[in-house]
């Protein structure tokens, strides 16, 4: 009981702090952050705790390894061994022969092609048509910015605005913020598959609880975004487009070719991240050491973010390993914090402080995604630079909060 009321106290605190970061305070929106923890709360106890929306959920992982398989015969054709396929020589030590590069990841490729193929076939517009309608009628905001923020669960922070992109120039201040709030808090439907073929082992039904938790947090981030700048006015915007491929086998190609530039660039963003933090350790080891051990930047992460995941709900004797996962997430990305939870000890977090964590690291909020925003949307909306680059920078911590207060409703219903 007194976990659960932590995590109520995580709510309070990251609404309070969103206050205090409002642009004007006296403007609190009071309707839609009703509005936005009710439909976060409904949404968790309907996905979550119902037995058949959960059973529906947890046979996702199915998908998961359908998708899986029929991604290794792909791989195992191209890349041989290296992707999967037999060994031309004996193996001892099967794990050592996995390879990351070409055995789990190309998956992103496949997916990428995947959904370009269900946008084609009229399947995700239907989905992403039905998401905007409903965060319009509820949380009351513009037709424009619905669009927007239903189509990043698919399509990412990057293509969504894409949808929108006559609407750019005419969005509100608030809009921009409340945009980019939602594009930092999800993940893109591209790496889904990808992150629950991660998780499976230490959190059943991943793919899952993924959805839900990028579900869950489209109502948190209008709700933060709404009250760090408030604002009324709505853009209006019609459906999603009928098509932006020519046919089945144009979406396929671009599709495959969007996979692989992602690819490319999670390979080379894991080889420079990997290699700078094992640098950092290298300096913070001639220090000396503190509390009977090296330092590390994961112990430093623990001690910053302690705090911070203790108000989500977990226990005071696992904060330490929680608070590093969430600076490997804030500081990172979502990408390496989830092999790090992947790759703990069994005993290491309990499984509701594991899926409390999954929960509230499943954002894009990083500095380097902040980046790639702000790049790609004043491609778009050059007139709007002066805006964007500020906006975007302040998203990173409003994204963040929103991803947090997922983990907190998690957290706080009993649903673990």
């Amino acid at each position: 009981m007194f976990l659960h009321l932590q995590s109520l106290l995580g709510i309070v605190a990251i609404v309070a702090f969103a206050w205090i970061c409002s642009e004007n305070r006296r403007a609190f929106p009071w309707r839609t952050v009703a509005a936005g923890l009710v439909l976060q709360m409904s949404l968790a106890l309907l996905l979550l705790k119902v037995p058949l929306a959960r059973a529906a959920l947890f046979s996702l992982n199915g998908v998961v390894d359908a998708l899986t398989e029929a991604t290794k015969a792909g791989s195992a054709f191209v890349f041989g061994y290296l992707g999967g396929g037999a060994s031309p020589f004996l193996v001892t030590e099967p794990k050592a022969l996995t390879n990351f590069a070409f055995g789990i990841l190309p998956l992103v490729i496949v997916i990428s092609a995947l959904s370009a193929l269900l946008w084609h076939w009229r399947i995700l517009p239907l989905i992403v048509n039905a998401l905007s309608w409903g965060l319009r009628k509820i949380m009351r905001i513009g037709g424009a910015v619905g669009l927007g923020s239903a189509a990043t669960i698919f399509l990412g922070m990057i293509e969504a605005p894409l949808l929108i992109r006559p609407y750019l120039a005419k969005l509100t201040r608030a809009e921009l913020f409340m945009l980019f709030t939602v594009g930092l808090s999800t993940v893109a439907g591209t790496v889904f598959v990808l992150y629950a073929t991660i998780l499976n082992p230490v959190v059943p039904g991943a793919l899952g609880h993924i959805l839900v938790a990028s579900m869950l947090s489209l109502p948190a981030a209008i709700l933060i975004a709404r009250v760090m700048i408030p604002g009324e006015d709505e853009t209006a915007a019609e459906a999603a487009p009928q098509s932006v491929y020519r046919s089945s086998m144009d979406a396929v190609a671009r599709g495959t070719e969007d996979g692989l530039k992602l690819w490319l660039s999670i390979v080379a963003m894991l080889l420079v991240i990997v290699a700078l933090v094992a640098l950092a350790d290298i300096i913070l080891a001639q220090l000396p050491n503190v509390l009977g051990a090296p330092l590390t930047l994961e112990r430093i992460f623990g001690w910053i973010f302690a705090p911070v995941v203790w108000l989500l709900g977990i226990p005071a004797n696992q904060v330490q390993t929680a608070g590093a996962l969430m600076g490997d997430k804030t500081v990172l990305n979502e990408f390496v914090a989830y092999l790090n939870l992947a790759a703990l000890p069994a005993n290491a977090l309990d499984s509701r402080a594991r899926l409390i964590m999954l929960y509230a690291m499943c954002g894009f909020a990083n500095p380097g995604s902040v980046g790639i925003m702000i790049a790609s949307i004043s491609g778009m909306a050059p007139e709007r630079r002066d805006e964007i680059v500020p906006l975007a920078m302040r998203a990173l911590l409003s994204g963040t909060m929103a991803s947090m207060m997922t983990g907190a409703v998690i957290g706080l219903l009993p649903v673990t």
